[in-house]
Protein backbone atom coordinates (compact mmCIF):
# COMPACT_ATOMS: atom_id res chain seq x y z
CA UNK A 1 0.00 0.00 0.00
CA UNK A 2 1.28 3.66 -0.48
CA UNK A 3 1.68 5.94 1.96
CA UNK A 4 0.31 9.28 2.06
CA UNK A 5 3.06 12.79 1.87
CA UNK A 6 3.30 15.06 4.42
CA UNK A 7 2.27 17.36 1.73
CA UNK A 8 -0.97 15.79 2.02
CA UNK A 9 -1.67 15.38 5.39
CA UNK A 10 -0.91 19.33 5.92
CA UNK A 11 -3.67 19.41 3.13
CA UNK A 12 -6.60 17.52 4.86
CA UNK A 13 -5.84 19.07 7.85
CA UNK A 14 -5.78 22.25 6.65
CA UNK A 15 -9.17 21.99 4.61
CA UNK A 16 -10.51 20.55 7.22
CA UNK A 17 -14.05 22.15 7.78
CA UNK A 18 -14.35 22.07 3.73
CA UNK A 19 -13.96 18.62 3.70
CA UNK A 20 -16.21 18.04 6.58
CA UNK A 21 -18.94 20.12 4.79
CA UNK A 22 -18.57 18.68 1.25
CA UNK A 23 -18.48 14.69 3.33
CA UNK A 24 -21.77 15.49 5.11
CA UNK A 25 -23.38 17.14 1.80
CA UNK A 26 -22.53 13.69 0.15
CA UNK A 27 -24.07 11.78 3.14
CA UNK A 28 -27.03 13.70 3.32
CA UNK A 29 -27.35 13.39 -0.61
CA UNK A 30 -27.40 9.35 -0.36
CA UNK A 31 -29.94 9.91 2.78
CA UNK A 32 -27.72 7.92 5.04
CA UNK A 33 -26.93 11.12 7.43
CA UNK A 34 -31.16 11.51 7.17
CA UNK A 35 -32.26 8.01 9.07
CA UNK A 36 -34.32 8.50 12.34
CA UNK A 37 -32.45 6.05 13.67
CA UNK A 38 -29.32 8.09 14.10
CA UNK A 39 -29.67 11.49 15.45
CA UNK A 40 -28.48 14.27 13.34
CA UNK A 41 -25.42 15.80 16.05
CA UNK A 42 -24.94 12.16 16.46
CA UNK A 43 -24.22 11.98 12.50
CA UNK A 44 -22.36 15.41 12.81
CA UNK A 45 -20.15 14.07 16.07
CA UNK A 46 -19.25 10.58 14.16
CA UNK A 47 -17.49 11.95 10.75
CA UNK A 48 -15.77 14.89 12.69
CA UNK A 49 -13.99 12.34 14.79
CA UNK A 50 -13.80 9.86 12.22
CA UNK A 51 -11.57 12.77 10.17
CA UNK A 52 -9.64 13.70 13.41
CA UNK A 53 -8.69 10.11 13.16
CA UNK A 54 -7.52 9.53 10.10
CA UNK A 55 -5.58 13.00 9.97
CA UNK A 56 -3.67 11.66 13.27
CA UNK A 57 -3.46 8.29 12.33
CA UNK A 58 -1.82 9.19 8.99
CA UNK A 59 0.74 11.91 11.19
CA UNK A 60 1.71 9.47 13.87
CA UNK A 61 1.32 5.69 11.91
CA UNK A 62 2.50 4.01 8.84
CA UNK A 63 -0.43 5.19 6.48
CA UNK A 64 0.56 2.18 4.57
CA UNK A 65 -0.86 -0.37 7.14
CA UNK A 66 -3.79 0.47 9.50
CA UNK A 67 -3.34 -3.14 11.49
CA UNK A 68 -0.07 -0.96 13.06
CA UNK A 69 -0.45 0.38 16.61
CA UNK A 70 -0.82 3.80 15.31
CA UNK A 71 -4.32 3.09 13.95
CA UNK A 72 -5.82 1.22 17.25
CA UNK A 73 -7.74 4.86 18.03
CA UNK A 74 -9.34 4.57 14.67
CA UNK A 75 -10.21 0.87 14.63
CA UNK A 76 -11.89 1.01 17.98
CA UNK A 77 -14.03 4.06 16.53
CA UNK A 78 -15.04 2.06 13.73
CA UNK A 79 -15.55 -1.07 15.96
CA UNK A 80 -17.79 0.95 17.80
CA UNK A 81 -19.68 2.64 14.96
CA UNK A 82 -20.16 -0.93 13.27
CA UNK A 83 -21.53 -2.53 16.23
CA UNK A 84 -23.99 0.40 17.11
CA UNK A 85 -25.01 0.28 13.21
CA UNK A 86 -25.91 -3.31 13.45
CA UNK A 87 -27.90 -3.18 16.81
CA UNK A 88 -29.83 -0.19 15.26
CA UNK A 89 -30.52 -2.95 11.90
CA UNK A 90 -28.34 -0.77 9.49
CA UNK A 91 -26.95 -2.96 6.69
CA UNK A 92 -23.42 -3.38 5.55
CA UNK A 93 -24.05 -1.29 2.56
CA UNK A 94 -25.15 1.86 4.70
CA UNK A 95 -22.36 1.30 7.10
CA UNK A 96 -19.39 1.03 4.76
CA UNK A 97 -21.46 4.42 2.64
CA UNK A 98 -20.23 5.99 6.10
CA UNK A 99 -16.51 5.74 4.90
CA UNK A 100 -16.61 5.60 1.31
CA UNK A 101 -18.57 8.76 0.57
CA UNK A 102 -14.97 10.71 2.13
CA UNK A 103 -13.51 9.67 -1.12
CA UNK A 104 -15.05 12.30 -3.20
CA UNK A 105 -14.20 15.32 -0.83
CA UNK A 106 -10.68 13.82 -0.55
CA UNK A 107 -9.98 13.29 -4.63
CA UNK A 108 -11.12 16.87 -5.33
CA UNK A 109 -8.71 18.47 -2.36
CA UNK A 110 -5.75 16.25 -3.81
CA UNK A 111 -6.61 17.18 -7.76
CA UNK A 112 -6.13 20.81 -7.09
CA UNK A 113 -3.61 20.54 -4.50
CA UNK A 114 -1.48 18.36 -7.09
CA UNK A 115 -2.80 20.14 -10.03
CA UNK A 116 0.69 21.25 -11.49
CA UNK A 117 2.17 17.74 -10.33
CA UNK A 118 0.56 15.08 -12.56
CA UNK A 119 2.86 11.78 -10.85
CA UNK A 120 2.37 12.62 -7.20
CA UNK A 121 -1.35 13.52 -7.69
CA UNK A 122 -1.94 10.06 -9.20
CA UNK A 123 0.46 8.46 -6.49
CA UNK A 124 -1.50 10.58 -3.67
CA UNK A 125 -4.86 9.46 -5.05
CA UNK A 126 -3.98 5.77 -5.40
CA UNK A 127 -2.88 5.92 -1.51
CA UNK A 128 -5.52 7.56 0.24
CA UNK A 129 -8.28 5.10 -2.15
CA UNK A 130 -6.15 1.90 -0.52
CA UNK A 131 -6.44 3.56 2.65
CA UNK A 132 -10.21 4.22 3.01
CA UNK A 133 -10.75 0.83 1.25
CA UNK A 134 -8.85 -0.94 4.38
CA UNK A 135 -10.66 1.16 6.87
CA UNK A 136 -13.78 0.28 5.34
CA UNK A 137 -13.28 -3.03 4.67
CA UNK A 138 -12.08 -3.29 8.62
CA UNK A 139 -15.71 -1.70 9.18
CA UNK A 140 -18.03 -4.12 7.32
CA UNK A 141 -15.63 -6.79 8.74
CA UNK A 142 -16.74 -5.88 12.01
CA UNK A 143 -20.13 -5.47 11.14
CA UNK A 144 -20.69 -8.76 9.75
CA UNK A 145 -19.37 -9.69 12.95
CA UNK A 146 -21.20 -7.96 15.10
CA UNK A 147 -24.35 -9.20 12.81
CA UNK A 148 -23.40 -12.78 13.63
CA UNK A 149 -23.59 -12.24 17.10
CA UNK A 150 -26.99 -10.42 16.94
CA UNK A 151 -28.17 -13.44 15.12
CA UNK A 152 -27.22 -15.82 17.53
CA UNK A 153 -28.36 -14.64 20.01
CA UNK A 154 -32.00 -13.72 18.42
CA UNK A 155 -31.77 -17.54 18.16
CA UNK A 156 -31.09 -18.89 21.26
CA UNK A 157 -33.55 -15.97 22.72
CA UNK A 158 -36.44 -17.58 19.96
CA UNK A 159 -35.34 -21.42 20.90
CA UNK A 160 -35.90 -20.03 24.82
CA UNK A 161 -39.54 -18.48 24.16
CA UNK A 162 -40.54 -21.11 21.55
CA UNK A 163 -39.43 -23.82 24.28
CA UNK A 164 -41.54 -22.62 27.50
CA UNK A 165 -42.22 -25.21 30.36
CA UNK A 166 -45.59 -24.54 31.69
CA UNK A 167 -46.66 -25.48 35.71
CA UNK A 168 -50.16 -27.05 35.05
CA UNK A 169 -50.74 -28.74 38.41
CA UNK A 170 -48.92 -29.89 41.52
CA UNK A 171 -46.89 -32.16 40.25
CA UNK A 172 -47.57 -32.21 36.32
CA UNK A 173 -45.36 -29.71 33.40
CA UNK A 174 -46.15 -29.10 30.16
CA UNK A 175 -44.10 -28.11 27.22
CA UNK A 176 -45.80 -26.94 24.26
CA UNK A 177 -43.74 -26.53 20.95
CA UNK A 178 -44.55 -24.73 17.83
CA UNK A 179 -42.29 -25.45 14.43
CA UNK A 180 -39.48 -27.77 13.41
CA UNK A 181 -37.61 -30.26 16.30
CA UNK A 182 -33.76 -30.34 15.36
CA UNK A 183 -30.76 -31.57 17.04
CA UNK A 184 -30.03 -27.82 18.48
CA UNK A 185 -33.51 -27.70 19.64
CA UNK A 186 -34.08 -31.18 20.85
CA UNK A 187 -30.92 -30.55 23.36
CA UNK A 188 -32.46 -26.75 24.21
CA UNK A 189 -35.86 -28.70 25.26
CA UNK A 190 -33.99 -31.61 26.93
CA UNK A 191 -31.97 -29.13 29.14
CA UNK A 192 -34.73 -26.70 30.20
CA UNK A 193 -37.63 -29.21 30.54
CA UNK A 194 -34.81 -31.57 32.71
CA UNK A 195 -33.92 -28.52 35.11
CA UNK A 196 -37.87 -27.65 35.34
CA UNK A 197 -38.29 -31.53 36.79
CA UNK A 198 -35.65 -31.37 39.73
CA UNK A 199 -36.54 -27.75 40.44
CA UNK A 200 -40.69 -28.16 40.80
CA UNK A 201 -39.87 -32.43 41.54
CA UNK A 202 -42.64 -32.56 38.97
CA UNK A 203 -43.14 -36.63 38.58
CA UNK A 204 -45.48 -36.00 35.35
CA UNK A 205 -44.17 -34.29 31.97
CA UNK A 206 -46.49 -32.82 29.33
CA UNK A 207 -44.66 -32.94 25.39
CA UNK A 208 -47.32 -30.94 22.98
CA UNK A 209 -46.89 -31.24 19.55
CA UNK A 210 -49.79 -29.74 18.49
CA UNK A 211 -47.76 -27.02 16.99
CA UNK A 212 -45.03 -29.43 15.54
CA UNK A 213 -45.87 -29.21 11.42
CA UNK A 214 -44.95 -32.63 10.71
CA UNK A 215 -43.18 -35.36 12.04
CA UNK A 216 -40.55 -37.73 10.45
CA UNK A 217 -38.09 -40.42 11.95
CA UNK A 218 -35.62 -37.66 12.51
CA UNK A 219 -38.42 -36.00 14.80
CA UNK A 220 -39.48 -39.17 16.04
CA UNK A 221 -36.05 -39.84 17.10
CA UNK A 222 -35.72 -36.34 19.46
CA UNK A 223 -39.01 -37.22 20.87
CA UNK A 224 -37.87 -40.38 22.12
CA UNK A 225 -34.56 -39.06 23.35
CA UNK A 226 -36.53 -36.23 25.51
CA UNK A 227 -38.79 -39.26 27.12
CA UNK A 228 -35.97 -41.17 27.92
CA UNK A 229 -34.42 -38.24 29.55
CA UNK A 230 -37.15 -37.84 31.52
CA UNK A 231 -37.65 -41.13 32.90
CA UNK A 232 -34.18 -41.37 33.87
CA UNK A 233 -34.84 -38.40 36.29
CA UNK A 234 -37.95 -40.65 37.57
CA UNK A 235 -40.84 -38.66 35.82
CA UNK A 236 -43.54 -39.80 33.18
CA UNK A 237 -43.76 -38.62 29.87
CA UNK A 238 -46.79 -38.02 27.57
CA UNK A 239 -47.05 -36.94 24.24
CA UNK A 240 -50.43 -34.65 23.43
CA UNK A 241 -51.19 -33.03 20.23
CA UNK A 242 -50.73 -36.99 18.47
CA UNK A 243 -53.55 -35.33 15.15
CA UNK A 244 -54.49 -38.04 12.40
CA UNK A 245 -51.97 -36.81 9.83
CA UNK A 246 -48.87 -37.50 12.32
CA UNK A 247 -50.36 -40.77 13.11
CA UNK A 248 -50.43 -42.00 9.65
CA UNK A 249 -47.14 -40.46 9.76
CA UNK A 250 -45.89 -42.42 12.08
CA UNK A 251 -48.04 -45.85 11.17
CA UNK A 252 -45.83 -45.62 7.44
CA UNK A 253 -42.68 -44.22 8.92
CA UNK A 254 -42.49 -47.74 10.96
CA UNK A 255 -41.89 -45.82 13.85
CA UNK A 256 -41.69 -47.82 17.39
CA UNK A 257 -43.39 -45.29 19.79
CA UNK A 258 -44.28 -48.42 22.24
CA UNK A 259 -44.34 -47.77 25.82
CA UNK A 260 -45.08 -44.22 25.40
CA UNK A 261 -48.43 -42.45 26.19
CA UNK A 262 -49.87 -40.40 23.58
CA UNK A 263 -52.86 -38.23 23.04
CA UNK A 264 -55.23 -36.19 20.62
CA UNK A 265 -54.77 -32.95 22.51
CA UNK A 266 -53.79 -31.39 25.87
CA UNK A 267 -56.82 -31.60 27.62
CA UNK A 268 -57.07 -35.28 27.01
CA UNK A 269 -53.13 -35.56 28.42
CA UNK A 270 -53.80 -33.26 31.58
CA UNK A 271 -56.77 -35.53 32.34
CA UNK A 272 -54.79 -38.41 32.58
CA UNK A 273 -51.82 -36.46 34.07
CA UNK A 274 -54.10 -35.52 37.06
CA UNK A 275 -56.28 -39.14 37.24
CA UNK A 276 -51.97 -40.59 37.53
CA UNK A 277 -51.82 -37.74 40.52
CA UNK A 278 -54.93 -39.48 41.94
CA UNK A 279 -56.36 -35.59 41.16
CA UNK A 280 -59.91 -36.09 40.60
CA UNK A 281 -61.44 -33.18 38.97
CA UNK A 282 -65.75 -32.18 38.36
CA UNK A 283 -68.05 -29.71 37.68
CA UNK A 284 -69.44 -27.86 40.07
CA UNK A 285 -73.24 -27.89 41.32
Amino acid sequence: MSALSQRTIDAIRSNEPTLLASWSANLEASGASRDIRIAHSEFEAQTREFLRLLINGSSTGDASSVASNEWSETRAFLEKLSRSRATQGFDSAHTAQFIFSLKQPLFELLQKEYASDPADQAGQLWAISELLDSLGMHTIRTFQKSREEVIARQQEEMLELSTPVVKLWDGVLALPMIGTLDSQRTQVVMESLLQRIVDTGSEIAIIDITGVPTVDTLVAQHLLKTVTAIRLMGADAIISGVRPQIAQTIVHLGLDLQGIVTKANLADALALALKRSGVQVSKAG
